[in-house]
């Protein structure tokens, strides 16, 4: 087993101005190290700081943000011109602002989605991809997960399916309800959402027991619904068509074989598209970077990164 890494508390930290939001951001590690942004995924999760432990602070310059409206970022939760389009320019932004001529990308579950996106967008920004946990913002992956896993989860998508009542489809009424003028039954759909994404992370990855406080959890579920409603703001296929754009970027994606979220799939339907990245296949693993195999296998592959990126300052 391989030792993950201990970072010093960040060096530089604050927020950027964009539009209605404050986009919160922080850097740790090598002031002169390779850059490398790691993108949180939810959508409106917030970052994790023990994101960090997977990059070597003596060669890497680690950059962590929270996306609008999560985590530190203000208004918390709000859904006001919060689309992909304008979180691809807040990291366009954030690369400015640092002064960071490339980057590696890296994200797990909607982070990698937005990695792939980030990258086509902005391909010559990138020095490379470590994607986890894909997830390419399809109908179907949106699908599997708000009705297909009631055939693993069959009492807890029980739960989920009778807490918010009403006609429309299960992603809708959470919808109405989270962004409605109804506080109590918000914060009672935030809860139900919250419940039935433990279970489904709890079936292979260890879940903390502690929840967070009401408001975060609205926050978070307010901006996912809005998220998964508008179908991550992607045209059918939209992130498979963009692959020719970034083929000569390497990329490596880890991913679970159990992964229960995020099914490999969607990892192999990239890989077929991508024949140069290499897919990391972790047996008996799940979705999340806090298991044992799946952090393992992704320190592995932030390491094996340093031979591809070395350059003298690091040294």
């Amino acid at each position: 087993m391989t030792a993950f890494y201990t970072h010093a508390e960040p060096y530089a930290r604050g927020w950027l101005l964009r539009g209605v939001h404050r986009v919160y951001y922080e850097v740790s590690g090598h002031p002169r190290g390779r850059p490398v942004v790691v993108l949180h995924g939810g959508p409106g999760s917030g970052s994790n700081p023990a994101s960090r432990s997977f990059f070597d602070p003596s060669f890497y310059r680690v950059v962590l943000f929270d996306q609008r409206g999560c985590g530190q970022s203000t208004p918390s939760g709000s859904v006001q011109e919060n689309a992909l389009p304008l979180l691809l320019e807040d990291m366009e932004a954030l690369r400015a602002h640092l002064g960071v001529e490339r980057w590696l990308v890296c994200g797990g579950s909607w982070g990698a989605t937005l990695a792939l996106a980030y990258a086509q967008a902005y391909p010559s920004a990138c020095t490379g991809l470590l994607l986890r946990g894909l997830f390419l913002g399809s109908e179907e992956e949106i699908d599997w997960y708000l009705q297909g896993l009631a055939r693993f989860l069959p009492d807890a998508w029980d739960a989920f399916s009778r807490a918010i009542p009403g006609e429309e489809t299960l992603l809708e009424r959470y919808h109405r309800a989270l962004h409605g003028t109804n506080r109590a039954l918000a914060l009672a759909a935030a809860q139900a959402w919250e419940a039935y994404e433990r279970r489904a992370m709890g079936l292979l990855d260890p879940v903390s027991p502690e929840l967070p406080p009401g408001e975060k959890l609205l926050a978070k579920a307010r901006i996912q619904t809005h998220y998964l409603i508008h179908g991550c703001f992607l045209d059918r296929g939209e992130l498979l068509r963009g692959v020719p754009q970034i083929r000569h970027l390497p990329c490596v994606l880890v991913q679970g074989r159990l992964d229960m979220i995020c099914p490999p799939a969607a990892a192999f339907r990239l890989q077929a598209a991508w024949p140069e990245a290499r897919l990391i296949l972790v047996e008996g693993g799940g979705h999340s970077a806090g298991s044992p195999a799946m952090g393992q296998a992704l320190l592995q592959a932030a390491d094996a990164f340093k031979a591809q990126l070395a350059f003298p300052s690091c040294v």
